[in-house]
């Protein structure tokens, strides 16, 4: 499944229904008066965090999405029938913009949270509402109010316990991969993951949600590679997971680098909690890595 956390999407809610001028007409009646019922109310558009959810690819291809117009009034006082909501069902931690993508409007942090987006109309008054002690007949009805309609961006930032940050191949999906039950790509190429993955890892009775966020390279919070489009990703996470391939040349530049990035996009990703875990210590002899390790906390 393709991967997408951002797209630009209307909403329209349903117009309220129209009232009616109807009268009452009886054999055996002459004075019937006026019966029209009111319109009924405009389906309201909802959006609605999903946690089975985990891109915005639901509204790749369809970008319009009305909800139901509410029914006219008719005879006998009948009021009409409400328009249906319509639910738009969006990932957790995904994030409404107006049309200028920078105002936020909501911002889903839980499960089941609901907004509305755009209301639905009033529904129009029939005559029978215009009746008075002056005016036994009226013909007065109004119309429904039109449903409010906008254009916004939706924006997915993957909420996680834990991001788990690096270079590119440095066994990012393979970690994730041992810890969860997740099956990202693995391969020994750089930029294998395209894509944020998640996985759920059970610890102490408790779920703890890990990301798997693609390798980050210099001047990646420009736009450099894949970095600055996935990014945003980690602001959400709780704490950092910085895996380093033990077996390069230079820890510390690998180490700073990313943390260089990650500094130019946002300073407050250097004050979460950061855990480095060293990676691949198999490929040389343990003497090395106690010497590397030993370099790297004097220099870091």
């Amino acid at each position: 499944m393709k991967f997408l956390d951002q797209v630009k999407i209307f909403v329209k809610a349903g117009d309220g229904g129209s009232g009616s001028p109807s009268f009452r007409r009886e054999k055996f009646i002459e004075f019937g008066g006026p019966d029209g019922g009111d319109g009924g109310k405009g389906g309201s558009v909802i959006l609605k965090s999903e946690r089975n959810l985990n891109t915005l690819i639901d509204y790749r291809y369809q970008q319009h999405f009305k909800a139901e117009r509410g029914g006219d009034g008719s005879g006998k006082n009948k009021t009409g029938k409400g328009g249906k909501n319509l639910v738009l069902k969006v990932p957790i931690g995904t994030q409404v913009f107006e049309e200028d993508n920078k105002t936020v409007i909501f911002d889903f942090k839980k499960e089941n949270e609901e907004f509305v987006i755009a209301n639905g109309g009033k529904g129009g008054f029939g005559n029978t509402r215009f009746k008075s002690s002056t005016n036994r007949a009226p013909k007065k009805f109004t119309k429904g109010v039109n449903g409010e309609e906008y254009w916004i961006w939706l924006q997915l930032k993957t909420i996680a316990d834990i991001g788990i940050i690096g270079l590119p191949n440095a066994g990012k999906s393979s970690l994730l991969a041992s810890l969860t039950s997740a099956n990202p790509k693995i391969a020994n190429y750089k930029f294998t993951t395209l894509n944020p993955n998640l996985g759920v890892a059970m610890y102490d009775d408790k779920e703890i949600t890990l990301a798997d966020i693609p390798g980050l390279i210099e001047g990646a919070h420009t736009g450099t590679g894949l970095g600055i489009k996935f990014l945003k990703h980690i602001e959400r996470c709780k704490t950092l997971l910085h895996l380093i391939d033990i077996t390069e040349e230079d820890l510390v530049k690998s180490y700073k680098q990313v943390r260089n990035e990650l500094k130019k996009y946002s300073k407050d990703l250097l004050k979460k909690e950061e855990l480095v875990v060293f990676n691949k210590v198999d490929l040389i002899a343990k003497d090395q890595i106690n010497k590397k390790i030993s370099i790297f906390k004097k220099k870091s």
